[in-house]
């Protein structure tokens, strides 16, 4: 066996001992697992088709208005993203952004038509993203990154590169539509840097929550600042505010921040002053959603100069 070989054996060996030190043990591992299962199952997600404001307006039967507040200062809580590629394909703008507290992924989208590249963050105090799970890879998909055990999957047009920069995340880097997927996924994962962290500030963040209620996450996505949309999640409930009006076939009259609005059988609605909708949906009484509504703090000046750069 030549030198080369054995320097990478080494490490690969090292590395092995290095996350095996790492492992939580088996049986808590499972029993976190079953937990997060259930735990999914019990979170659907609704999602609504973009229709016309007008004819929502007609719908509704009224104007739905509202008054912007003063700019709010960025909250101490404001997700943040922690990782950021330093080489992509050309082409590629960056059109998606999500984050939130405690163990929540850290995630960005990049497009160039049909072709997408995604970058994960995820905590290794997750069960599911413990640094068991490159272990048990198998010996053909087993990479280096960095000197540090790596597992790569794909194919010439779509690969998934997931690996350990440290001690407690791993990342995926996620290739799709891509010629040379493979190479590209682990230039991509070669040339990640650990940035200073990049906050996502959307137009608006959660106020208090009703009890039983808990913020999980942050999304800010679109191709342009134009056409931004600000999503946060708490659990089963969802806050968008975009351009784009809900589907309200079958609502009714509802007021919502005071104002003129529309609820349907699982969401409220009300159109801003901006012409912006804030939309609150979720499988849970309507009086939590209209709570949830009446206290998302609204800013006029997010950070949406990055969509589509």
């Amino acid at each position: 066996m030549s030198q080369p070989d054995l320097d990478t054996e080494t490490l690969l060996r090292d590395s092995f001992e290095r996350l095996a030190d790492r492992a939580p043990d088996g049986h808590e591992v499972r029993n976190a697992l079953a937990r997060a299962r259930q735990s999914r199952r019990r979170r659907p997600r609704l999602a609504l088709a973009a229709v016309a404001a007008a004819v929502v307006v007609a719908t509704i039967g009224v104007s739905l208005v509202a008054t912007w507040p003063t700019r709010v200062a960025p909250a101490a809580s404001e997700p943040v993203l922690g990782y950021t590629p330093t080489w992509l394909p050309d082409g590629f703008t960056e059109q998606y952004r999500s984050a939130g507290p405690g163990l929540a992924p850290q995630v960005r989208r990049w497009f160039a038509g049909p072709s997408r590249i995604e970058l994960s963050a995820f905590s290794t105090k997750d069960p599911e993203w413990s640094a068991t799970a490159l272990r048990i890879s198998a010996p053909q998909d087993q990479i280096l990154v960095h000197g540090r055990v790596a597992m790569l999957t794909g194919s010439a047009t779509s690969a998934v590169l997931t690996w350990s920069p440290d001690d407690t995340h791993v990342l995926r880097a996620q290739v799709d539509a891509v010629p040379s997927a493979r190479t590209v996924a682990r230039q991509i994962a070669n040339d990640v840097t650990a940035a200073e962290p990049t906050r996502i500030r959307g137009e608006a963040r959660f106020g208090s929550l009703p009890s039983g209620l808990r913020e999980t996450a942050t999304a800010v996505s679109g191709t342009t600042p134009a056409d931004a949309t600000t999503t946060l999640e708490a659990g089963p409930v969802r806050a968008t505010l975009g351009a784009a009006s809900p589907g309200l076939g079958g609502s009714v009259p509802a007021t919502v921040r005071g104002i003129p609005g529309a609820a349907a059988a699982d969401l409220v609605t009300v159109r801003l002053a901006s012409g912006r909708w804030l939309t609150v949906q979720g499988p849970v009484p309507r009086a939590q959603l209209l709570a949830v509504a009446n206290a998302v703090v609204l800013d006029p000046a997010p950070d949406y100069g990055w969509l589509g750069s």
